[in-house]
């Protein structure tokens, strides 16, 4: 770029040339990302200011952005995230960039799941005396207006339903959390207060025991699936592990920022070694993506996974197995009967994993396609 003056157009249709030689496959739309990061614009921005010059600053990080990607580096880590699914989640060099492909097993999990449990909202004295307050408000309001006296009795009506703690006057859901011993310091399952029995004063409010529903991620990588799971579902409770600490570290960054720390544990160790014997048999679901692509077609994988992303989080062995096979059988201990077992693997060896998962104690294996219509997700129960 020369010290001409660069308009958020002429920048975009460069970069876009430049990536277009450098053989990017889309050159066009990693143009309009790395310009997005550069300006802190949104893509939709960036076509309303064509003609909005470019400062010095913006201009340095566009530099190194073109220069990054020229070289095959991916989007994700260059812009440092990636939205999966109804979540964004961090990324950064040595840790496995989450695929859309994955979200189809992050569903099938939440499919074979439970529905959340409905909760009842909570009585709260404290709230009930402002509604009162702003009821009374509005009944001095219309009188002074000289409002209908039928309107100022259905006031009067009003102030006295909500004097009742059992007749329907009811503020928000309180919940309380209180911390039980287990790995990584997961919280157990939210207790909410619910109306108080007839009789009862406000403090004496029955309590309702939300059901927990706990499931282990192994080799979680950015927690992408932990996250959406315990995000989506609000009975979920997940431990999650990976051997890289570069992984946990990360994890543990995108848990925090979700505010799912109370739900989401993350332990360093392989598949569920650091998972204590206490928690065998009782998981309601085991879910991963662990390395899988053979090795053999690593050599064919596109350069820019092959180049910087970390091989640890993608070979599988010789026939992509090498995971799957101590994962499946920790799973059948780990999981209560009719528990499941749901794995990303790779499409050329799918029905050697539906025969490792058979041998392992599992029943109703099936095989779910990928965005793309290729068999990519292996679900299983145990028997």
């Amino acid at each position: 770029m020369t010290n001409e003056t660069w308009t958020i157009k002429s920048a975009l249709e460069w970069t876009e040339g430049y990536l277009a030689e450098k053989g990017d496959e889309n050159p066009r739309l990693s143009a309009q990302w790395l310009l997005s990061e550069a300006t802190g614009l949104s893509r939709m921005h960036l076509f309303v200011n064509y003609d909005r010059p470019l400062s010095e600053e913006e201009r340095a990080l566009l530099r190194d952005y073109v220069r990054r990607r020229g070289a095959g580096e991916p989007l994700q880590y260059i812009t440092g995230e990636v939205t999966f699914r109804h979540i964004n989640v961090k990324v950064r060099p040595g840790v496995l960039i989450p695929r859309p492909e994955t979200e189809v097993l992050v569903s099938e999990v939440l499919a074979a799941l439970p529905a959340p449990t409905g909760r009842e909202v909570a009585w709260n004295a404290e709230a009930a005396a402002q509604e009162r307050e702003a009821v009374a408000a509005v009944k001095k309001a219309l009188e002074e207006a000289g409002e209908a006296l039928a309107e100022n009795q259905r006031s009067a009506d009003e102030v006295h339903s909500s004097d009742d703690p059992v007749g329907g006057d009811f503020s928000r859901p309180s919940s309380s959390e209180s911390p039980s011993p287990d790995e990584g310091g997961l919280k157990s399952a939210p207790t909410e207060e619910t109306a108080p029995r007839e009789g009862a004063t406000p403090r004496e409010g029955a309590e309702l025991q939300g059901k927990s529903l706990l499931v282990a991620d192994l080799c979680t990588g950015t927690g992408c699936i932990a996250c959406s799971l315990a995000y989506e579902h609000g009975d979920v409770r997940v431990i999650a592990t990976d051997i890289a600490p570069e992984a946990v570290t990360l994890a543990k960054e995108n848990i925090e920022a979700l505010g799912l720390s109370d739900r989401v544990a993350v332990l360093e160790c392989s598949l569920g070694v650091g998972i204590g014997a206490k928690r065998m048999g009782t998981f309601d679901a085991v879910v991963s993506n662990p390395p899988y692509v053979p090795t053999a077609v690593l050599a064919d994988i596109p350069r820019e996974v092959a180049d910087f992303e970390p091989t640890l989080a993608l070979d599988g062995g010789a026939d992509g197995l090498d995971l799957f096979r101590p994962l499946a059988a920790w799973a059948a201990r780990a999981l209560k009967p009719g528990g499941v077992l749901a794995c990303e693997l790779h499409e050329g060896h799918m029905e050697a994993a539906r025969a490792v998962a058979e041998q392992a104690g599992f029943a109703d294996v099936r095989i779910v396609d990928d965005l793309a219509g290729r068999p990519r997700v292996l679900v299983a129960y145990l028997r």
